[in-house]
């Protein structure tokens, strides 16, 4: 699709832009003039095609009915809208029709409940599919915190309307993490466990802030509306980043499809993001460790005391174990409940799934964390 300009005059045909064209016909829309271009944004449709352009002071959106789309729009996530790639009917099947405007108002009032910002705006625009509205007006409507969450946390919000069952596996992984934790540190560590407790508290600490991230990072989201690309190199940068699948095995459906280069960039970009994560929350969990054991040898010293553990040695740590053993790990988890719960029997019976959760991540827990002391130990921190 090109844009060209001339002076202040477009004209959009289901192709191309081209200026002062004076052939028309039927896939054609009428030139119109605008004071300065901004952005150009457009969707393929089953039948259509939708045109979004902004310029200073105004907006249109188009629609042209050029006979269908064309496949996969490589985009990721899940659309809350309108059909973007041409499989409307797979769509309405899994997450019902679209709702218009009017409806979705009707439908939020009825619940009193107010729409955020995004979902309003993609409810003006393409409408939003009944099963994303209908998640959301339950799930608002929860008790405290997860209604407030709902309603004032974006993050969570797309996570749980992607995957009701977010919380459960974030709570999953904290309560098996800190068991698992305890028993691997007691079977690394043997007989100088109680010696060495402050290192334990120290990795538990950090562990359960890495949790939430490990799992938050991987889950899929729903992406309510489309995103504009800006042209500065960040912005750029940044829309090609959203443009990978939340993890490298999330599957593939209606606008929401990869290609095995996003698969496997995926794979660096989330360990670049567990170790910035890892080191991070290593300078904080063993800085209150380090602190901790500053104090009580300042107290009382006893012969049993081990030494202090370097903090930036200790964080690097951290960031290296969730680059390379953590995000590797969580990957094959994710891929692997998501084969689960696209199973039939999953489908059919849902505890299946919540019991698979349940038994791959204490699995992966507990390895992860003998590998972790293992390392720790290897590397000279503790």
């Amino acid at each position: 699709m090109a844009l060209l300009q001339s002076s202040s005059h477009f004209l959009i045909s289901n192709h191309s832009l081209s200026p002062n064209n004076s052939n028309s016909n039927n896939n054609q829309i009428p030139k119109f003039k605008i004071s300065k271009f901004v952005s150009l944004q457009y969707w393929i449709g089953k039948t259509d095609r939708i045109f979004r352009i902004k310029c200073t002071g105004e907006e249109s959106i188009i629609r042209t009915t050029d006979g269908g789309g064309d496949g996969g729009n490589g985009k990721g996530g899940f659309n809350g809208g309108d059909d973007s790639d041409g499989d409307g009917d797979y769509d309405e099947k899994e997450f019902g029709p679209v709702v218009k405007f009017d409806e979705v108002v009707k439908e939020a009032e009825k619940r009193g409940a107010n729409l955020p910002n995004g979902m309003l705006e993609a409810a003006k625009t393409t409408g939003l599919r009944r099963l994303i509205l209908s998640r959301y007006l339950d799930m608002q409507g929860s008790a405290w915190p997860l209604g407030f969450l709902m309603r004032h946390c974006a993050m969570l919000r797309n996570r749980m309307l992607a995957d009701p069952s977010f919380l459960f596996k974030v709570g999953t992984e904290i309560v098996i993490d800190s068991c698992s934790a305890t028993f691997a540190e007691v079977q690394k560590r043997g007989n100088d466990f109680w010696a060495e407790f402050e290192l334990y508290a120290a990795d538990l600490l950090v562990g359960l802030v890495v949790d939430i991230a490990l799992v938050g990072m991987l889950a899929p989201y729903v992406r309510i509306g489309k995103q504009s690309v800006s042209s500065s190199s960040f912005g750029r940068f940044r829309h090609a980043c959203g443009t990978l699948p939340s993890s490298m095995f999330e599957a593939e459906r209606p606008g929401c499809k990869f290609t095995l280069q996003q698969r496997i960039s995926t794979f660096f970009y989330k360990g670049f993001l567990y170790g910035s994560v890892g080191f991070g929350c290593g300078l904080i969990g063993q800085g209150i460790a380090n602190l901790i054991m500053t104090a009580k040898r300042s107290i009382k010293k006893s012969e049993e005391d081990i030494p202090v553990p370097p903090l930036i040695k200790s964080a690097a740590l951290w960031g290296f174990f969730l680059t390379v053993s953590a995000n590797a790990r969580y990957q094959i988890v994710n891929g692997l409940e998501s084969l689960v719960e696209a199973s039939p029997v999953a489908k059919r019976v849902p505890p299946v799934a919540m019991a698979f959760t349940v038994g791959v991540r204490s699995a992966n827990n507990i390895y992860g964390w003998m590998q972790f002391v293992e390392w720790a130990k290897l590397s000279g921190v503790q």
